[in-house]
């Protein structure tokens, strides 16, 4: 009879251990699946961005018209990336502070339309 318990814990721990093993590798699909999205969300929004930045259209602008218009232009790419890289980073660190993760993504986004103002900028002071 204890050999038989033995036996039935044995192959209860080892089911036990092979479920979180699927769990753990199901997760890491998930996160790895999420860090994609992101990307895809970033590449998507830089690309929109670039388009804003056009020699047709941007030659008779002024650096603050530029700047206002990357800042309302793409929106539906720039909440996109917004939110897929908040649940890519809810996933990363589950226990950071409520709004971390949405500042991350503002900060993020803002860095963005500051690289493509400032390359505006940078052609704008070329010499032609």
């Amino acid at each position: 009879m204890r050999l038989l318990f033995a036996l039935v814990l044995a192959t209860l721990a080892s089911s036990t251990l092979t479920s979180r093993a699927l769990i753990s590798n199901a997760w890491a699909d998930e996160v790895e699946d999420a860090h994609r999205q992101a990307l895809q969300g970033r590449d998507s929004y830089w690309n929109c961005l670039a388009r804003e930045y056009s020699p047709d259209h941007i030659k008779t602008m002024s650096a603050q018209d530029f700047t206002a218009d990357i800042a309302a232009a793409c929106p539906s790419e720039r909440q996109n990336f917004r939110v897929t890289l908040m649940d890519y980073l809810s996933m990363q660190h589950p226990d950071a502070e409520a709004g971390a993760h949405l500042s991350t993504a503002n900060r993020a986004i803002e860095l963005a339309q500051k690289d493509i103002v400032t390359a505006f900028t940078r052609h704008k002071a070329a010499p032609n």
